[in-house]
């Protein structure tokens, strides 16, 4: 079994006796986690902890699938808090108003949270702080969320780096703090104060009927998440670099939604994968680049806040992509009845366990946005209602990344063969059996899932014959770069 390097929490006789009349909040939010928890440990230095998840406009703008999946990790959070003789609070509103008003009700005189990287959550933050802090409440944001923060690595003239291989480079010697361990025990107010029920949220509601077929596949909270990356680490890793694109076999960490929600840290991952890498494990190293993959999205968003609205390379604004997102072609994508079969598998494991494997996300977004010539945004918009493990800056820069407005050297011009994709990385059809009933082969269990998980609107039956393609893969390609060359001569 490899563990993240680890570091223990200690509260010096002191250090305890000055802090334990002192009431602090924790203003959780996209932390899930007790370990490697900074703002956590801050407050359970300093004394009793009131713990606190706020539903605010931040939460409510989500998609279907991300609020189902939170709803799983509230709930799996407030039973590891539970078991340290602590509560999870529950209230609605803006923070501001929600923290003044716990701070009032409990006499905290701290509030701590971990820090989001986003233009919108950022801006919240800088609001909160200034009002505690004009109420005399001391307010404080830590690290967590990333392995560096996004202003500390700079191209040596200064300035974000705007090329995956070279921020590579610049960050795989860096030091990652050892992780801190949890708490055994919380000190916890004399009077807690109410909560609202999680359940009278019905954040899954949105999912209708499909909620039940994707928890089935979700298996939510730190220790799951821990317990998947103890496996990957003891049995995967080591082929990891030759296996990760393959549909057919399962290769990968399955961390994506857990570190999607902070219930394991990049920081437990790194560490990890180093350990592994020191072992000889021959794919840690390609793990490591993966999870530095997810930083450089972050770095990118962090500089380029406008990068999941607008096209990161503003030349490309005057490319013209249908946006219609009642075009029969976006329809037929979102539907899975494209008639390309790798595609159709692709959407169809996503409705029924709220994922998509890495390499068919590149493969159904370049159809989209390639053969299809539809624009980036529907799919982004559509990925990031369907998908559990959303991720704002990963989704933004892997859709650009393949409709070739973002940042890859080779935009445009990449256009993956659904056809060549299918027979090298699901050389025997496993994939496509597992997803698609009738033409490739037995009703499976996952195949079957999908016409229980889709709305009943859309009325796909068992009984439907395979869908005939929308566009020839040939036409596509020409049509393809026949737009791209009219684009580049204007």
């Amino acid at each position: 079994m490899i563990q993240a390097a680890i570091s223990p929490v200690t509260v010096s006789k002191d250090e305890g006796l000055m802090s334990q009349n002192q009431i602090s909040i924790l203003w959780v939010r996209r932390d899930f986690r007790l370990a490697n928890n900074a703002a956590l440990v801050a407050a359970v230095k300093r004394g009793a902890v009131v713990p606190v998840f706020i539903r605010d406009a931040s939460v409510d703008a989500l998609g279907s699938a991300p609020k189902l999946r939170l709803e799983m990790a509230i709930g799996a959070f407030a039973e590891a808090l539970e078991g340290l003789g602590s509560r999870l609070i529950l209230r609605s509103g803006t923070a501001a108003e929600v923290l003044e008003t716990l701070a009032a009700e409990t006499g905290a005189s701290a509030v701590f949270w971990n820090r989001l990287y986003d233009p919108r959550s950022v801006a919240r933050d800088t609001d909160v702080k200034a009002l505690l802090k004009d109420r005399e409440i001391e307010a404080q944001s830590f690290a967590g969320a990333l392995l560096f923060e996004p202003w500390t690595v700079e191209t040596k003239t200064g300035g974000p780096y705007r090329v995956y291989t070279p921020y590579w480079n610049a960050v795989r010697g860096r030091d990652v703090a050892p992780c801190l361990t949890p708490p055994l025990e919380m000190s916890t107010a004399e009077d807690w104060p109410q909560s609202e029920a999680l359940a009278e949220w019905e954040l899954s509601r949105g999912m209708f009927r499909g909620a039940a077929v994707v928890r089935r596949h979700v298996s939510a909270g730190e220790h799951a998440a821990l317990e998947r990356l103890d496996e990957f680490t003891d049995t995967l890793i080591a082929k990891y670099k030759v296996d990760r694109d393959r549909l057919d076999i399962a290769a990968t960490s399955e961390l994506s939604d857990a570190l999607s929600l902070g219930e394991i840290s990049p920081a437990q991952c790194w560490h990890a994968g180093r350990r592994a890498m020191q072992e000889g494990a021959a794919g840690a190293e390609h793990f490591l680049k993966e999870v530095v993959w997810r930083e450089f999205a972050w770095h990118l968003l962090w500089h380029y806040p406008h990068m999941d609205r607008e096209n990161w390379r503003p030349e490309w604004d005057g490319f013209v992509w249908n946006d219609d997102a009642n075009h029969p072609h976006f329809m037929a994508w979102c539907r899975g009845i494209t008639g390309q079969p790798v595609v159709d598998a692709a959407m169809r494991e996503l409705y029924v366990t709220g994922k998509m494997h890495n390499r068919a996300r590149m493969i159904v977004a370049s159809y989209l946005t390639k053969h299809m010539r539809m624009h980036w945004r529907l799919g982004l918009q559509w990925f990031a209602d369907c998908l559990v493990d959303w991720d704002l800056a990963s989704n933004a820069m892997g859709w650009q990344w393949v409709a070739g407005s973002g940042p890859d050297a080779a935009p445009y011009f990449r256009i993956y063969n659904p056809e060549t994709q299918a027979q090298k990385f699901d050389p025997k059809g496993t994939y496509l059996a597992r997803w698609l009933p009738d033409a490739f082969g037995d009703h499976s269990d996952a195949s079957m899932s999908f016409y229980d998980a889709v709305p009943k609107a859309w009325k796909a039956y068992i009984t439907d014959a395979p869908a005939e393609p929308l566009v020839s893969l040939t036409e596509g390609r020409a049509v393809a770069l026949a737009a791209y060359e009219t684009y580049k001569t204007q």
